[in-house]
């Protein structure tokens, strides 16, 4: 097998790059001038890793989820990341990029949202640093993630309606991105997903590696294997999946799967599934796979998850798709309805709609009893408490 690992130019394979503005070059190309410089300086890591540990709370827990593994005829082990500060994976890349940019002399950070998570892990990180935040997002997904929202303003933050298109994340990730071209002088740009221009795959798969490296150790601790048989994450832009495969990108015996959104089905014309609708193209600043009609033009996705309701992937994701070093699953709105319902009665744990549409992945995989299958919850299910509380009846 091929190691896969990002090339100078921040390709994956075909997948990656940079095609930014001219007025965002200069920006773009001092992230790609320093970035591991910065991050691999020993006051950087002391500094990101304490706050990891003791403001954010990693390690994580990797819990045996005794009932589910029953249900399902494998050993399923839950990388919680819903227990993180803010609820969500999203708050160690938002961390990792705030340094960095204090290193880089920023004063202002922008940033996207989609679910609210990022955002609210945004928000949190300026306050704790004394930066100015501004967050970008669709105004119906404001509308859908109401607490994540308030959470933001209370933490400072101002919170900027984005009113184009579908009014969900692909117009917010527009939005942040035009106000970074007219305030780059001072202002860094928090993508909170592995897309973008290089270097951003690769910087937010390296702050968000963190998730894997504890999986190796916590496993080891548990059944005596370094490796998962699988390794299972939801697929939006693709942040948690990166950091839940980082470490086991090259370990061939570790089947690396990633379940997208099909909303109500993906050939429904209402679905995010974008390795199934999706076409080789240039989205936000990197080239991957894009959902669009034949001249180039995005087509609106579509899914009850803000979170995973965008119409790319990232480039990493987008080469172990085409490599086939990855599997690609989908999940309907319904599906990973049930299957967060079912977390929630048998293990007392309320999952993300973004999460639960991996956890409906594992009724689609053939899986052995022997086998030690770790699912990353990337986020905890406050916020989607309306949407649950909708289809209570139709679930129980």
């Amino acid at each position: 097998m091929k190691e896969i690992e990002v090339d100078q130019n921040g390709y994956y394979g075909e997948f990656g790059g940079a095609f930014v503005p001219e007025m965002l070059y200069p920006n773009v190309e001092e992230l790609k001038e320093n970035y591991l410089k910065i991050i691999s300086d020993e006051g950087f890591k002391k500094e990101f890793d304490n706050l990891l540990k003791d403001y954010v709370g990693r390690p994580t827990p990797l819990y045996h989820a005794k009932r589910l593994s029953e249900q399902i005829g494998a050993n399923i082990f839950l990388k919680r990341e819903d227990l993180n500060h803010t609820g969500a994976h999203k708050i160690n890349n938002a961390i990792g990029q705030a340094l960095l940019a204090e290193r880089l002399g920023k004063k202002k950070i922008v940033a996207e949202t989609g679910a609210g998570q990022h955002g609210v892990a945004t928000a949190t990180v300026c306050a704790l640093r004394n930066l100015e935040c501004i967050v970008f997002m669709g105004a119906l997904d404001i509308q859908r993630q109401a607490p994540n929202v308030a959470r933001m303003k209370m933490l400072g933050a101002t919170v900027v309606a984005a009113e184009s298109g579908n009014k969900t994340l692909k117009d917010a990730t527009n939005e942040a991105i035009r106000y970074w071209i007219n305030h780059a002088h001072d202002t860094h740009y928090i993508i909170g997903s592995a897309v973008g221009p290089h270097p951003y795959p690769d910087m937010v798969a390296r702050f968000q590696s963190v998730i894997s490296e504890e999986v190796r150790w916590q496993l080891k601790e548990k059944t005596g294997k370094e490796t998962p048989d699988y390794a299972v994450a939801c697929v939006g832009g693709g942040s948690n999946a990166a950091g839940t495969f980082y470490h086991f990108l090259n370990e061939e015996n570790v089947h690396l799967v990633a379940v997208e959104a099909a909303g109500y089905g993906v050939d429904s014309g209402e679905s995010a599934a974008t390795t199934q609708l999706g076409t080789v193209g240039v989205l936000h600043g990197s080239k991957s796979l894009v959902m669009q009609t034949k001249d180039g033009q995005i087509i609106e996705p579509y899914s009850l998850s803000a979170g995973l309701d965008y119409p790319g992937i990232g480039p990493l994701q987008a080469h172990l798709f085409k490599s086939g070093r990855g599997t690609f699953l989908n999940a309907t709105d319904d599906e990973a309805l049930a299957a967060a319902f079912n977390l929630t009665k048998i293990e007392g744990i309320i999952p993300a709609l973004e999460s639960s549409h991996a956890l409906a992945g594992l009724k689609k995989l053939k899986l052995k009893p022997s086998d030690n299958v770790v699912v990353c919850l990337s986020g905890r299910g406050d916020k989607d408490m309306d949407n649950y509380l909708k289809v209570f009846d139709k679930f129980n």
